[in-house]
């Protein structure tokens, strides 16, 4: 096959029916689909090399995430987990946690006095009664 012509019916993930579905191309851009058209609901998009986009939700937690490690110093990483500078970030060494030297012996502390417990005052069961119209 010599490469996509207009037409031709590729997968492709749409937005509209949030899943894969049959694509029609509608433009090309250097012999690569850049428009397409879904054959389910006729949507026009982008093409998008059947990739869902990335959730609402993810994006936030990626920017929270950039915000906590600009606060440490950290450079930032992108949505997809890969750093921005393309190497894998170092793992930090950890440090042997320091002995612990033998503390002094605590005092007995001496126990507050506990209040009395506070008895329920006693109240009288009254039933209620109905009265009735004769």
């Amino acid at each position: 096959m010599d490469g996509m012509r207009l037409g031709d019916v590729i997968d492709d993930h749409c937005v509209k029916c949030r899943r894969v579905t049959n694509h029609s191309i509608v433009s090309i851009v250097d012999g690569a689909a850049a428009k397409v058209r879904c054959r389910t609901c006729y949507h026009d998009h982008d093409y998008r090399h059947e990739q869902p986009p990335p959730s609402k939700k993810d994006l936030k937690k990626a920017e929270l995430f950039n915000q906590v490690l600009a606060g440490a110093g950290v450079p930032a990483v992108p949505a997809d987990g890969v750093p921005v500078d393309g190497a894998a970030p170092e793992p930090e060494s950890v440090d042997e946690p320091a002995p612990v030297e033998d503390a002094a012996p605590e005092e007995e502390a001496i126990p507050a006095e506990e209040p009395a417990p506070v008895a329920a005052p006693a109240s009288a069961s009254k039933k209620r009664t109905r009265k009735s119209t004769q």
